[in-house]
């Protein structure tokens, strides 16, 4: 997310602990439980301190208009509906995907210390905001996570072939020692299309429709987003996008002092090569979030004035009072 979501370079810094209650005070506006409030914040403040902006606290009005809407359930009963050794299914009630991704990691994970692998699909929920959030929770384990998400679709036959799927996240962890872990999180491969740039890079295009039909096949079609009974649904949630998550236990492979080890030697290596041009150092996918949310839990979160502003508005529209008058500006 590295070259999309950047701290800005202007704005104000603002406490962790008072963000959260101002996105779980917006939340509460909305008939959401205060338990799943909390819970919702502190996501979307994760999100804020990697600097991941636009999957943080900046989506919190769109979800609190969407549920006083009627289109996302507040408060959803997340169902296990599919349960084996290393296998679960997790049904989101229409709710936000957030809570069912919660409820699979947290599964596979004591799975995978038990069987050495574990997956899960969700399934009848709404957006599960980034695809990071869900793959770190392994890291804590020793495991490698891996998460990816995708919404009901029908292509378009008058679109080319590679408008056959839409562009879902896909996010894998890994943790290391002393460095950082490696986390790519990201969203659909896209390039540009014409006919002149598929002409002179074929392979490129065609990787990337291999990968976005992948996660769409495990993060929809096998979480069953396309099921009937969903699609025909009365109901008034928008229930139509789903998720797959899997765990690795790294001890089941090798010793996990001496992966740990070989992933601080990897990491270190690579950042003694020469920066991709723009930037001034060479770092893995992950590195940067790292270092910003260490920051930036210590310092504030940066806020620009844009940010600033999204959360002004939806602070007068559901009457929760903003925090922002008294935060230190930077820049």
């Amino acid at each position: 997310m590295a070259g999309i979501n950047r701290p800005p370079v202007t704005g104000i810094r603002v406490p962790v602990s008072q963000m959260r209650a101002f996105i779980a005070g917006l939340f509460s506006q909305v008939d959401m439980p205060p338990d799943r409030c909390a819970e919702m914040a502190d996501y979307l403040v994760r999100s804020d301190l990697r600097c991941v902006f636009s999957h943080g606290t900046s989506q919190a009005p769109g979800y609190a208009r969407a549920m006083r809407e009627g289109r996302i359930n507040p408060a959803p009963n997340i169902r296990v509906v599919e349960d084996s050794p290393a296998a679960t299914v997790v049904d989101g009630d229409g709710g936000l995907g957030y809570f069912a991704c919660h409820e699979a990691m947290q599964i596979s994970i004591l799975k995978a210390l038990t069987t050495g692998t574990a997956a899960a699909t969700t399934t009848n929920h709404h957006h599960f905001g980034a695809a990071g959030t869900w793959s770190r929770c392994a890291l804590e384990s020793d495991c490698i996570g891996l998460a990816v998400s995708s919404n009901r679709f029908v292509p378009n036959p008058d679109k080319s072939v590679l408008d056959a799927v839409t562009w879902g996240p896909l996010s894998i962890a890994v943790p290391a020692g002393q460095q950082p872990p490696f986390v790519f999180d990201g969203g659909g491969f896209e390039l540009p299309y014409s006919e002149e740039r598929f002409q002179e890079a074929p392979g490129a295009f065609l990787k990337g429709l291999g990968v976005n039909v992948a996660v769409a096949i495990l993060g929809g079609l096998l979480a069953g987003v396309y099921r009937r009974e969903l699609m025909e649904s009365r109901d008034s949630w928008e229930s139509n996008q789903g998720a797959f998550v899997a765990v690795f236990d790294v001890s089941r492979f090798m010793p996990v002092d001496e992966f740990k080890a070989e992933m601080d030697r990897y990491i270190s290596d690579v950042g003694k090569t020469k920066p991709l041009p723009g930037t001034d150092q060479a770092v893995l996918p992950g590195g940067l979030e790292h270092g910003w949310q260490q920051e930036n839990q210590r310092d504030g979160i940066p806020v620009s004035d844009r940010h600033r502003e999204v959360l002004e508005d939806a602070a007068r529209e559901f009457g929760v009072e903003a925090p922002f008058e008294r935060c230190q500006r930077f820049g």
